[in-house]
């Protein structure tokens, strides 16, 4: 049996990157799970064109069925699960790094958003949900007659 050398700093860096999170999110979680001690957070970016917000979140080695995105009252939910991979006879983990577990993002939705024709796909470990845009009222000159 091999001597590990524990450093009380690691667990303070863990402390730290968890405060991170909690003072970064952008909305409280709604419900019952808190996604602020939530064992990780998927990364994601946010585009914006004419069209539509483009969400992309990192979601390696999580099956689909293990995605749920969803819409309400302006707030759109993205939660899922990344199962820990069970230990099989003959292998031998040195390493274990990659967080699993329950996660959840949540995200205001802007006012010229559509909620409710969000989409979203799932390909190579990469989800895109789709929020279309409202189009804008484009100013219509109006010719005033004088009598």
């Amino acid at each position: 049996m091999s001597l590990i050398k524990w450093s009380p700093f690691g667990e303070l860096e863990d402390i730290q990157d968890r405060l991170n999170r909690f003072l970064n999110e952008t909305l409280p979680v709604r419900g019952e799970k808190n996604a602020f001690f939530a064992d990780w957070t998927p990364p994601v970016d946010i585009e914006e064109t004419d069209k539509e917000y483009l969400i992309k979140a990192e979601l390696p080695d999580i099956k689909k069925e293990d995605v749920k995105v969803e819409t309400l009252d302006g707030i759109l939910t993205i939660e899922g699960e990344r199962k820990q991979e069970k230990e099989e006879k003959g292998k031998k983990y040195h390493r274990i790094e990659r967080a699993h577990g329950v996660f959840e993002r949540a995200f205001l939705l802007p006012e010229d958003a559509q909620g409710d024709k969000v989409t979203a796909d799932y390909k190579d470990g990469v989800l895109k949900v789709h929020v279309p845009k409202t189009e804008k009222a484009t100013p219509k000159a109006i010719e005033v007659k004088v009598d």
